[in-house]
């Protein structure tokens, strides 16, 4: 018998292993696929946090220099202010120099049309001087003189200073000035020995006035000699306030005249210490006779600085001059020094003012 054939039919077993096989090799396509992202997507992730990494390096670095420039910024604006403040200053100092040159030459034309009417002034003195040399000491007169001074003449020719008047007061500077007539020279004596200081040829000028002034003093008068610097003391000890006859008390005159050569100048100068002498004394006197060389360094007080402005001197002398009595002469022989204008001027009104005489000595005097 004849076997049957087989029917063919597209589902058997060889179509399915066919179709299996190649669902597998799909499957493991895309595996294949999968794993190779997977791979990409890892070193993209290096990358990824290489980049970052470098990137917040950058940052920190930014961030350093940004803090950096910070500083810098703080530093430059406070130069800033700080130049901006010493600009200020040097603008508002500049001022103050234009202002203080202006002054200046403002005071330098004022002193010399100051030293100019003096000059005219002086040579008008001089020749009253001449006039009352030739008129002022007689014979008689320089007979009844209670003290002998050497040298030619009569020597009345001081500018025609008179002595005169019942009490007679003589005042005299022994400031440190009164050692030179300049203040550089003044500073280098003071700091000298003694036998120097008094070798000084002002300080010698204003010894020999005074010497003069003492054989002046009339007979029948009293008198009193008083040294001023910042304080006022006797020339004779002892006779603090006490009028001193000129007859009976000659020898103490004499003795006082010797005292005044051992005087050391030194210190500053106040008026005030000096005119308080003139109110105090009792009776007060009825003709004062100042040496001096320039205004006071002080008034009742000592200053709180050392240096004094030249305003600030005559400031000191106009308090002073509020303290003399009315109806007391003041007669002023001034040594002049230098830089100090206003003295002169000063010291001619207040003779005026009060009836007395003012004169400045030549060099050659005595």
């Amino acid at each position: 018998m004849a076997r049957k054939r087989r029917e063919f039919n597209v589902f058997s077993l060889s179509f399915l292993d066919i179709m299996a096989c190649g669902f597998g090799a799909v499957i493991l396509f895309f595996m294949i696929i999968s794993a190779q992202i997977a791979i990409d997507n890892q070193e993209r992730l290096k990358e990824s946090i290489a980049e970052i990494e470098r990137l917040e390096n950058r940052v920190g670095a930014g961030e350093r220099q940004l803090a950096q420039l910070r500083v810098t910024l703080s530093d430059n604006l406070t130069e800033r202010a700080s130049t901006r403040s010493m600009a200020e200053e040097l603008a508002a100092a500049v001022r103050d120099a234009r202002a203080n040159l202006s002054e200046r030459e403002r005071l330098a034309l004022m002193r010399r049309e100051e030293v100019e009417r003096l000059q005219a002034e002086l040579q008008e003195l001089e020749a009253e001087s001449e006039r009352l040399a030739r008129e002022s000491v007689t014979t008689e007169e320089a007979g009844r003189q209670i003290r002998a001074v050497r040298g030619d003449g009569e020597r009345a020719y001081l500018t025609g200073m008179r002595m005169g008047g019942e009490r007679v007061l003589i005042l005299i500077d022994v400031s440190a000035s009164m050692l030179d007539t300049t203040i550089v020279n003044v500073i280098r004596r003071r700091n000298m020995p003694f036998e120097r200081k008094v070798a000084a040829p002002k300080w010698r000028r204003v010894m020999e006035t005074v010497d003069w002034l003492s054989a002046q003093i009339p007979e029948d008068s009293q008198f009193q000699i008083y040294l001023f610097n910042t304080r006022a003391w006797p020339l004779v000890e002892g006779t603090e306030g006490e009028w001193l006859s000129a007859s009976s008390d000659a020898g103490r005159l004499d003795e006082a005249i010797r005292k005044l050569r051992e005087v050391d100048p030194g210190d500053g100068s106040s008026l005030h210490r000096a005119f308080e002498v003139v109110r105090n004394m009792s009776p007060r006197p009825d003709n004062v006779y100042l040496v001096t060389d320039s205004l006071p360094t002080q008034g009742a007080t000592a200053p709180a600085r050392r240096t004094v402005s030249g305003a600030e001197r005559l400031r000191h002398f106009e308090r002073a001059f509020r303290l003399l009595p009315t109806n007391t002469p003041m007669n002023v022989i001034l040594f002049p020094l230098e830089g100090d204008p206003r003295a002169a001027p000063a010291y001619w009104e207040m003779t005026l003012r009060t009836g007395g005489t003012f004169m400045s000595p030549t060099e050659d005097w005595p």
